[in-house]
């Protein structure tokens, strides 16, 4: 990019509240985080219905990313703004993407780079940097934010350490997508990648949940194989009794400071009843059961629910569904005049600012999708999709009733 033509390159990070998906997520800056570009996925956003709006994040446009490695061997990810984009979509709106968060991941080439034990080497400082990044002005950090990384989580005696500090799904994400790029491709090769609105930046501690929605996970474009592997995945989870599977969740332990993490494989293993415990525990801070929650959520899913039942021919395959709120209470929010104010559309006036986004759209078909050349033509409603939430409503309400 030469002097003077559009904004300076980005260092891209990972994005350390990623709980679920294996796509890569990169922050940008604080607004906004990026993925790798699917045309089924933007076409998905470029032609979303008004309703749906309010449940998936802000699409912000296209940018150009190439890979970059430093004399250390080291490699990043380098965002040229306004590089390479027809139509000028590479510009951000008025979010702001100058302030762009410069963080950068270190790779080393070490001969245990093969298999798990090669987890990204960060050190503490750049964790807990990233971390105040993420989390601005909020001390979680102190030095118990240590990713232990050489043994991956062992303590000295040689067992599995438990992962309090943070999410490293993440970083398991990122570590396999630049070992894809950098094996696939040559550093000055252009990669288009979305940018989307970062739907968990307004909360301090952000409480995540990752839902694979749907009794069905393939898209239509899936090989036999791969057909194969994802019905049976869902035939053995919860994804077919209840339409809705765990996929991922970090939720704040307000007694010990740390985040209680859990991935997909976690997930995958739960039976109908382990999949209740799962949600409750999503609610418990390490004190208590988060009851205030329970009636902002529901309301929430309602009116997804009644969204999604309009929306024709649409098949949300292998999308889920975040339910975020803070994990840090808010005082006021024990204010008895609280209970009397209808839930608000705003976030910032709702003591709990519980959120409901919809994400993942690559295999998402619907009438006139651009970005699936063959869409098999569906009529009506998802409703491997609207069981799902139906199921999750249910749940909810049980819970809420103190079953």
């Amino acid at each position: 990019l030469g002097p003077g033509e559009g904004r300076a390159d980005v260092l891209l990070q990972p994005f350390v509240h990623q709980v679920g998906g294996h796509t890569s997520m990169l922050t940008y800056d604080e607004h906004t985080v990026c993925k790798p570009l699917v045309s089924q996925e933007l076409s998905f956003y470029e032609s979303l219905p008004l309703a749906m709006r309010q449940f998936t994040p802000q699409y912000k446009g296209i940018v150009s990313v190439h890979l970059k490695k430093d004399s250390l061997g080291n490699l990043t990810l380098i965002a040229s703004p306004g590089l390479g984009q027809p139509d000028g979509r590479g510009r951000l709106d008025s979010a702001g993407g100058d302030a762009a968060v410069t963080l950068w991941h270190k790779r080393k080439r070490a001969a245990s780079g093969s298999g798990e034990h090669g987890l990204v080497k960060w050190s503490h400082g750049q964790v807990t940097k990233t971390f105040k990044d993420s989390c601005p002005g909020k001390m979680l950090l102190r030095t118990d934010l240590q990713y232990h990384t050489d043994s991956l989580l062992e303590d000295a005696n040689g067992n599995q350490a438990e992962r309090k500090s943070y999410n490293p799904w993440g970083l398991h994400c990122h570590r396999q997508h630049l070992n894809r790029m950098s094996s696939k491709h040559n550093e000055n090769k252009l990669h288009q990648f979305l940018l989307l609105e970062n739907v968990v930046s307004k909360y301090s501690y952000p409480c995540i949940l990752d839902l694979k929605m749907g009794t069905r996970q393939h898209g239509d474009d899936a090989s036999e194989e791969k057909k194969a592997r994802h019905i049976k995945k869902c035939e053995q989870s919860t994804s077919a009794s209840l339409g809705v599977r765990v996929c991922g969740m970090q939720v704040y332990q307000a007694d010990t400071g740390h985040f209680l993490c859990k991935d997909k494989y976690y997930g995958r293993k739960l039976s109908p009843e382990g999949f209740r415990q799962t949600l409750r525990q999503f609610l418990c801070n390490g004190n208590q059961l988060r009851t205030d929650l329970l009636e902002p959520i529901v309301l929430r899913l309602k009116a997804l629910l009644s969204v999604i039942r309009k929306q024709s021919s649409y098949r949300f395959y292998s999308s889920s569904l975040l339910i975020i709120y803070d994990g840090q209470e808010h005082k006021e929010s024990a204010a008895p005049l609280d209970h009397h104010l209808p839930f608000p559309k705003t976030h910032g006036t709702n003591p709990s600012r519980v959120d409901v986004r919809m994400i993942d759209f690559a295999h998402t078909t619907f009438k006139g999708s651009k970005g699936n050349p063959n869409p098999t033509p569906y009529d009506g409603p998802d409703h491997g999709y609207i069981f799902g939430l139906e199921n999750l409503i249910k749940i909810l309400q049980n819970l809420s009733e103190g079953k």
